[in-house]
């Protein structure tokens, strides 16, 4: 059903028509769409717009097509252009012409960003509890090896030994702050656009701020013509996406990483696990390569937008009707990969035999010398320097640190010889991870703390995200 054509002598050729054409991807918004023109159905009767038994009949028909649409009994067809021309196509057929009723007093403009408001505050609360989800799977694994040894690593060299499970737990700290960004995003971007009309507001219903509030907005959009040209809100999501996407590429990469033969620190299940076509030996880490790959494409369809957005004119550009495929693409992205990936940690065995059996390779106990100097008052700079010393003569010896004795210590630096009375401690792996107790340190009670956060932040998280689910499923009820 056309919704524009009174002034054209013909409609549109069929490539203009079938570039034009949005319906194939915004039918996602068709639930959205539905709510919002009840809520305008209200404010057109409230304002004597259109009568109140109108207004029943056009809600009556509304409800009744949301339930189709649910169904899946109603749909588009190849004649409808968008999701607003396919809904009031369905709402004519049922109840006729007084469905067109409903069209008063608002835009496709205005009408649209509102839908993709509203998807969005369903769709990223869904996001954030599959990242609490992941959250908890990883403190889970990470409580179980808060006393066994691991390498560190800078540069992806050794670097100092630590538990594993502050390794695992530090993949946490990241997803809490994505979910602390769709915190913020709520807030901020909870306001409602509708009432703008085209551009310039609309002189049937002066009181938009009624109808944000039964749409459960907690405002309004202060300038008309920023409402229906405003896109701040889907960037900023596409950018939390993009970011989450960050954080799983990079749990993919330490996967893919720790599931060679070379590293051998985990395996992975088998029904996270994928094989070969032709290599019948083969198990493929699939999960975490896809979570490294999907990056990609959300940094992808954040850059795409924002060069959408770049020098657009104001008001309404039909440019704007790009921002939707990049929005689905993500959400929809992160729905299909959060579960697998979570699957994945939480079926994960590691081994922390092998792991630890590398803690001290690389000469990772050389920081100990030094800071073990420090503590017998010689400056940084020159137990620095002494510690060096000491990684390139037992390198050239082929030993590890802690086999180099107190006579050739001494030689390096006399602070050195008594290694049996202080040094000696510090210079195995468990002895150097003890002495780091700060809160953010590596020591088991350290971790231990650390994880217990990590659990009381996800529950905190749990919560504001269950209580705005409520809210705005509360709102999206017919």
């Amino acid at each position: 059903m056309a919704l524009w054509g009174g002034r054209f002598n013909s409609g549109p050729a069929q490539s203009v028509a079938k570039l034009s054409r949005s319906v194939d991807f915004d039918w996602r918004l068709a639930p959205y769409d539905v709510r919002v023109n009840l809520a305008h159905v209200s404010a057109l009767v409230a304002n004597g717009v259109i009568t109140p038994g109108n207004g029943e009949v056009i809600r009556a028909g509304l409800k009744a097509l949301a339930s189709e649409i649910q169904s899946g009994a109603f749909t588009f067809n190849d004649t409808d252009e968008d999701v607003h021309s396919a809904i009031e196509r369905g709402l004519v057929s049922k109840i006729g012409a007084v469905g067109g009723s409903m069209r008063a007093g608002r835009s496709r403009n205005d009408l649209v960003v509102t839908d993709l408001k509203l998807y969005l505050n369903d769709h990223i609360l869904e996001v954030a509890q599959l990242i609490s989800d992941l959250i908890e799977a990883f403190a889970l694994q990470a409580k179980q090896y808060t006393k066994a040894i691991a390498p560190g690593f800078t540069h992806l060299q050794h670097a100092q030994p630590i538990v594993f499970g502050h390794e695992l737990a530090k993949h946490c700290q990241g997803l809490l702050r994505d979910l602390d960004r769709i915190s913020d995003w709520i807030s901020r971007n909870n306001v409602s656009p509708f009432g703008a009309g085209a551009m310039s507001g609309s002189a049937l219903v002066p009181t938009p701020e009624l109808t944000a509030q039964e749409l459960g907005f907690s405002g309004l959009l202060e300038n008309s013509i920023d409402a229906v040209s405003d896109r701040d809100f889907a960037a900023e999501a596409l950018f939390i996406f993009a970011m989450i996407g960050i954080h799983l590429s990079r749990i993919g990469e330490e996967f893919t990483l720790w599931n060679s033969t070379e590293f051998g620190w985990v395996t992975i299940a088998d029904e996270f696990s994928t094989g070969s076509s032709i290599m019948p030996q083969k198990k493929n880490p699939d999960i975490a390569e896809l979570a490294r790959g999907k990056a990609g494409r959300l940094v992808g369809n954040l850059t795409g937008l924002l060069t959408t957005l770049k020098g657009l004119p104001f008001a309404y550009n039909r440019d704007l009707q790009e921002d939707k495929e990049p929005l689905f693409d993500s959400v929809e992205t992160l729905l299909v990969i959060l579960p697998a990936l979570t699957g994945m940690v939480s079926t994960a065995t590691f081994h922390p035999v092998k792991i630890a059996a590398m803690a001290t390779q690389g000469f990772t106990l050389a920081t100990e010398i030094a800071d073990y100097l420090v503590g017998q008052a010689v400056p940084f700079s020159k137990a620095h320097e002494a510690a060096g010393a000491c990684v390139r003569e037992a390198e050239k010896l082929g030993i590890e640190l802690h086999e180099l004795n107190s006579k050739f210590l001494a030689g390096i630096h006399p602070k050195l010889s008594q290694i049996s009375e202080g040094l000696g401690s510090l210079l195995t792996a468990q002895g150097a991870i003890d002495s780091r107790k700060s809160s953010i340190g590596t020591s088991s009670i350290s971790v231990e703390k650390q994880i217990a956060m990590v659990n009381e932040a996800t529950a905190t998280a749990r919560d504001w995200i269950s209580n705005a689910q409520e809210r705005f499923s509360g709102m999206m009820s017919l």
